[in-house]
This record gives C-alpha cells, structure tokens and sequence, in this order.
C-alpha cells in the first residue's frame, strides 16, 4: 500500500497587520493542505507599522482556530525558505487582475528558480477584493470602521499602537 503524502504549503506575506482577507486565504489553504505556514516576510528596505514579533503574535492569534496553519517569519529569497521548511507549494492569494499579473510573474521566476515548488493562486471571497494592509492602516489613521476588515486581536493592537504615537504627538 503506497503511502500518502503529506503536502506542506507555505502562505508568504508581510502580514502589516494580518486582514479578514489573509484569514480567509488561510483558512482555504488549511482545508486543501496537510499543513499550512504563513510565513512573514521581514524585509529590511521597508518600514513596517508593526515589527515581525508583533505581526507573527498577531497572525497566530488570528488563525489559532486552524490546527494545521503555523506562523513563522523569513528574510531572503522565498523558495530557499520553502526549502528549508520542506514544502511543495507556495500561496498567494489573489484580490484582482493587477494582483494577477505580478502574481504570476513571480511564480514563473520562482519555477525557474526552484521547478519543483508549485504556486498555488488563491482568489479571495467578493468582500474583501479590495482589502490591502496598507488600505486598512490608512482608513484606520482617518477614523474609519475597521469591524469587517480585522481580525479582533490586529484590531486591537492597530488601536493600541495608534493611540500610543498620538499621545507622543500631542
């Protein structure tokens, strides 16, 4: 009898905070894969509102109710850490066409790079195509609702950080 074979997937992403619509791209990959990492990339060129101690706190909160799906972080090339984490496939979820086109460009130089990872394309529910982490953080510094778009835990800690730079302001 041949043994079934565990597939493991990777869900990269800079997870700034982590939004409705990437819990969603988890939970599916969770119900498609044996084991599910979101993995927080910490890229040393950009300026993050949350440091990747806080994000992978915040990630873990959000999807502690999926038994299969770990969060941990990585720097450097992507299909090195896909490799170093033994999986086969990479996840990437997909809002619109434009997400499409880069997407896709990405995954033809990670299948030249590494053939034997495959990308796997996500396309996200109607209600949160038009989600972004940048989105969020932005509606949030204006004052609007942010009920539907967050997780309660990145919620808070949105709440939390801003409030502390505004007292620092002041």
């Amino acid at each position: 009898m041949k043994r079934k074979r565990l597939v493991c997937a990777v869900y990269p992403g800079s997870f700034d905070p982590i939004t409705n619509g990437h819990v969603y791209i988890a939970e599916r990959a969770a119900a498609i894969f044996d084991e599910v990492r979101v993995s927080i990339l910490l890229n040393l060129q950009k300026q993050y509102t949350f440091d990747v101690e806080e994000r992978r706190a915040i990630a873990s909160e959000a999807l502690s109710h999926l038994p299969n799906v770990t969060v941990d972080s990585f720097t450097g090339l992507l299909v090195d850490y896909v490799r170093q984490q033994d999986a086969q496939v990479i996840v990437r979820g997909l809002r619109a066409m434009s997400d499409f086109e880069y997407e896709f460009q990405m995954a033809l130089m990670n299948r030249q790079l590494a053939p034997e990872i495959e990308t796997f394309f996500i396309v996200t529910d109607a209600q949160y195509s038009y989600l972004s982490s940048s989105v969020v953080r932005d509606i949030f510094r204006l004052g609007g609702s942010m009920d539907n778009m967050l997780p309660q835990g990145a919620l808070r800690r949105l709440r939390e950080r801003f409030q502390a730079h505004s007292h620092k302001t002041e």
